[in-house]
């Protein structure tokens, strides 16, 4: 003896058997639609940055989109991530250095103003200052002066 159950089972079976075979979809080949792309594939972007380990510039990337100098600094004073810290690597730039701005002169010169006195800044987060906005620069080699309340450090090039 069948039950309501088994009935409504075996009619929603065989209408699931007759919607997925009766489509009309006929087999085909595979259709030939050209060449596959071809060309250069884009670099992935990444961002620069100079931190410190053991004492001495280190060049960082960072995935990310391409920002202005300033903004780069500014990662630069907000110091490594968690996992560049568990490698080792530290900034000598003091957060209270940022805000900066970045100003681009003839023949290849950028003019970092940082918001502390430049003169007060330690030699190697100088470095990091020049290295880092020199890396945002597109054409090499850059060279950057610091300035920062009325005090100059600089011209200088990268020197890692």
């Amino acid at each position: 003896m069948r039950t309501g159950f088994t009935r409504r089972a075996l009619a929603a079976g065989l209408a699931s058997l007759v919607a997925v075979s009766g489509c009309g979809v006929r087999p085909s080949d595979a259709i030939s639609a050209g060449d596959p792309p071809s060309g250069a594939v884009a670099p992935p972007l990444k961002i620069t940055l100079y931190l410190v380990k053991d004492g001495r510039l280190s060049a960082v990337t960072r995935p990310g989109r391409r920002l202005s100098a300033a903004d780069t600094l500014a990662l630069l004073a907000a110091g490594p991530t968690a996992g560049e810290r568990a490698r080792g690597l530290t900034t000598g730039v003091p957060p209270e250095a940022g805000p900066f701005s970045v100003t681009a002169e003839p023949a290849g010169h950028l003019v970092v103003t940082a918001s502390a006195p430049a003169g007060g800044l330690p030699a190697l987060a100088v470095e990091q200052i020049v290295c880092t906005a020199a890396a945002t620069a597109p054409e090499s080699p850059v060279q950057v002066t610091v300035v920062g309340a009325g005090q100059s450090v600089g011209p200088r090039n990268c020197p890692g």
